[in-house]
């Protein structure tokens, strides 16, 4: 039997319980479980807070968390998962930028630890208790984290730009409102 190796072991542990924790959060948003509001509640929440188009916005993540929280916890297309889960990390940090740093008033504390928990792993591997080591590594390899993790922070960018000119829109709309 094959040396146990505390290392793999920790990046395990780590990988499934932060992949378990995103794919909750991403069939809430996705399939309404655990309390979520489903894709329409998720939409109309995204709408209110800028990012339109609310149903994409929505979709996109609860994919991002979803999909990359079970990629995560299998150990599958690592780096992919962790920048998946992390660019949509990246967009619940800034929902909740507004309230702060600290989670206990709505602020962005425990997106940011999960979105830097999924890219640590992303960039670190899934060790050996992993499909992505039982397949032989095939989607781990240095480029898929390069390309990887540049979509994912492009797409980001893109999201958050979008999200930055239609609230600078609105607000001149209501600028130039009639009194």
């Amino acid at each position: 039997m094959a040396h146990l190796n505390r290392r793999d072991l920790g990046l395990f542990v780590l990988r499934a319980g932060t992949g378990v924790v995103l794919a909750a959060h991403g069939t809430q948003k996705l399939l309404g479980w655990f309390g979520g509001g489903g894709v329409e509640g998720t939409a109309a929440a995204m709408e209110h807070m800028g990012f339109t188009p609310g149903r994409e916005s929505a979709v996109a993540a609860g994919l991002g968390e979803a999909g990359g929280g079970v990629l995560l916890a299998l150990g599958l297309a690592t780096p992919a998962a962790g920048a998946a889960a992390a660019g949509a990390m990246a967009g619940a940090v800034a929902v909740h930028a507004p309230a702060g740093f600290f989670a206990q008033s709505g602020g962005y504390e425990y997106p940011a630890f999960l979105g830097f928990a999924a890219a640590a792993i992303g960039l670190a591997g899934p060790g050996r208790y992993s499909l992505d080591h039982a397949m032989g590594h095939h989607f781990d390899q240095p480029w898929t984290v390069a390309l990887a993790f540049t979509g994912c922070a492009l797409a980001a960018a893109g999201v958050l730009s979008k999200r930055s000119r239609a609230q600078a829109s609105s607000a001149e709309s209501a600028d130039q409102a009639p009194v």
